[in-house]
This record gives structure tokens, C-alpha cells and sequence, in this order.
């Protein structure tokens, strides 16, 4: 049964149906509901969630602001997948460029390092993602 996180962001697009294709059928997203009145859609892929709505007009509640391309700076979105080097390879072939390729990096938290293979995207409106898959702990060097 779906259960939503306390945590969600909602991500304002451009193209709610363009967002989608990115999100589902490259992402592996799932939609959980949407609302098409709204041109709003719920989406979640393992633990990670995350909500969009079209942009509908500049005197929306919403907006904090002009929305300028990219949209979302000074922010990234970290989502964990099982297998980053085949998600890269999926953006890749559907045209999607990747901002920096598949890489692995250890970071340290207290004394420990975490391990992630990730990559970064900018999907269709600017918004930086940051898919990684869990390379488990080590010690710190």
C-alpha cells in the first residue's frame, strides 16, 4: 500500500507529460496518482518520492519567484537506484546527456566511509538529480 514520505518535494515543470516520459518510462519512476485537472502527478521509485505540477500561471501560491531555465539551482536531488551505470546508460540512449558520469566516490561520515556509484542528470527543466547506488561502508584510510 502506498505510503507517503514525511519528507516530498514538489517540482514545479514546464511539461507535466514530457516530465512524466523522463521520470517513468527513462526514470523507472512508478506514478502513484495524479490529478489531471491540476496537471499534477505523484511519483515514487523505491523510498524515493517526489511530486509535479505544470506550471499554470505567475501568480501561482507556489512560486517564490520568476521561473528561469534552469530551474531548481542550488539544489540536488539524491535518489538511490540499484544499478547506476545501466540508469545512466538508459538517459544516455533516450538522448538524455549526463552532467557527469557514472563515478564512484567514498565520503566520509564520522569514522567510516559511505560508498556510492552515481551520476548526474538535469532533467527536463534544469533540475540536478544525483542517482547513486549504494557501495556499502569502509573503514577511513
Amino acid at each position: 500500500m502506498f505510503k507517503m514520505n514525511a519528507l516530498v518535494p514538489e517540482l514545479i515543470v514546464s511539461d507535466l507529460q514530457r516530465s512524466l516520459k523522463f521520470y517513468c518510462d527513462i526514470g523507472g519512476f512508478a506514478l502513484e496518482y495524479q490529478r489531471p485537472e491540476d496537471k499534477f502527478a505523484f511519483l515514487s521509485r523505491g523510498n524515493s518520492q517526489i511530486m509535479l505540477e505544470q506550471d499554470w500561471h505567475s501568480e501561482s501560491p507556489w512560486r517564490v519567484g520568476p521561473l528561469e531555465a534552469p530551474f531548481g539551482r542550488g539544489l540536488n536531488l539524491q535518489i538511490l537506484c540499484e544499478d547506476a551505470t545501466a540508469l545512466a546508460g538508459a538517459f544516455e540512449a533516450a538522448g538524455y546527456p549526463l552532467r557527469r558520469g557514472v563515478e564512484d566516490h567514498w565520503y566520509r561520515s564520522d569514522e567510516r566511509e559511505a560508498g556510492q556509484r552515481n551520476f548526474l542528470i538535469q532533467d527536463p527543466d534544469g533540475y540536478l538529480l544525483r542517482f547513486f547506488q549504494d557501495l556499502g561502508f569502509r573503514p577511513c584510510p
